[in-house]
């Protein structure tokens, strides 16, 4: 035991318990001091906060990799400048659409893999944005008092207006989540028939890291389904069942969010920087080969590698005194080409 908890990153863990807190913190002032909080929900809610420990405990070690610090760090201070700030405010707006609305990153891999990943990925986050407030009693519904078929919409306690259940946004309303269940099975198909008909696809794919995220969202998708089919078309039947089995899909999914494929949900948007460094580095310094003369890339960024690899115990620097990163990437093969042909007896070529 003492060994493990010697493995485990302690900084790490305490933000992940400082998080864990401020959710619990926020579900039990959000609905009025559990007033509005529904009991029968508690293993969704337990769920959910420990996810929020895993993920917020992975993040936190993946931003204290060597690497990954560097370049967050490099990227909040250039974001950050006060003279470009105005302007790098107006181009994180222009990448939040492209790369995290509409997604275009993906749409020039293939359409198809667009439409998946477009469809999955905006079913889940309405999904989530519907579910996370119901359950921790944030968001309720009331029937008013005197009209049965009229709710009052409730948000943390407040009346922010009231709907007929009968009307189309009631039926919209009470239905959204069927909805994103229908796009996400849509997107899940797509992605599957992909993977079967795709050699390039179908090689480098895992199944606890690829397919296991699919069949937990298709089986959430399901079951949620079969509970709305069950109280519309079967008066009920196996409602109890179906329900349990849905709560199991849910739970289990939401345990796995800090691992495998998820995860990247959460990664994306600090990718986001890499454009403000990409701009900034193409605008500064370059880095000229030492062997051949040539620049081949920004000096901040052979700046930031140098750092990088002192930061991981690696010591690339050459006998003359100079760094295996100052020499450029086609100088580096033809080194490689000629010792190898060197040892092997033949003639080099440098």
């Amino acid at each position: 035991m003492s060994a493990l908890w010697s493995r485990l990153d302690h900084a790490a863990l305490r933000r992940g318990f400082s998080a864990m807190l401020a959710l619990l913190l926020a579900i039990y002032l959000g609905s009025g001091r559990l007033a509005r909080f529904d009991v029968a929900l508690i293993a969704y809610t337990s769920a959910t906060v420990l996810a929020c420990f895993g993920l917020v405990y992975r993040y936190s070690v993946w931003l204290e990799k060597p690497s990954t610090r560097i370049y967050w760090r490099r990227g909040w201070t250039l974001f950050a400048r006060p003279e470009r700030l105005l302007g790098n405010v107006v181009r994180l707006v222009v990448l939040l659409w492209r790369n995290v609305v509409a997604q275009f990153f993906i749409e020039r891999r293939s359409f198809s893999r667009w439409a998946a990943h477009f469809l999955m990925s905006w079913g889940c986050i309405v999904a989530c944005a519907v579910t996370f407030p119901l359950v921790f009693g944030w968001v309720h519904f009331e029937p008013d008092l005197v009209s049965p078929v009229t709710y009052h919409a409730h948000v943390f306690g407040f009346d922010v207006g009231r709907f007929d259940a009968t009307s189309p946004l009631g039926w919209i309303t009470f239905h959204v989540l069927d909805f994103c269940a229908v796009a996400i099975l849509i997107g899940f198909a797509i992605a599957m028939r992909r993977r079967a008909h795709d050699p390039g696809a179908a090689a480098v794919q895992q199944f606890a890291n690829d397919y296991m995220p699919l069949i937990l969202l298709f089986s959430v998708c399901v079951t949620g389904l079969m509970l709305t089919a069950s109280s519309m078309f079967m008066e009920g039947h196996s409602y109890s069942f179906i329900a349990l089995l849905h709560a199991f899909s849910v739970i289990l999914t939401l345990l796995y969010l800090p691992f495998g494929k998820f995860f990247h949900i959460f990664q994306r948007p600090a990718q986001l920087g890499l454009d403000f460094y990409k701009r900034e580095g193409a605008a500064g310094p370059q880095a000229r080969c030492a062997s051949c003369g040539e620049a081949y890339t920004s000096q901040m960024h052979v700046d930031d590698l140098k750092q990088v690899l002192d930061a991981l115990g690696f010591d690339q620097r050459l006998s003359d005194g100079r760094h295996h990163l100052d020499v450029c990437p086609g100088c580096k093969r033809r080194a490689l080409a000629s010792h190898q042909r060197a040892a092997i007896g033949g003639p080099g070529f440098l």
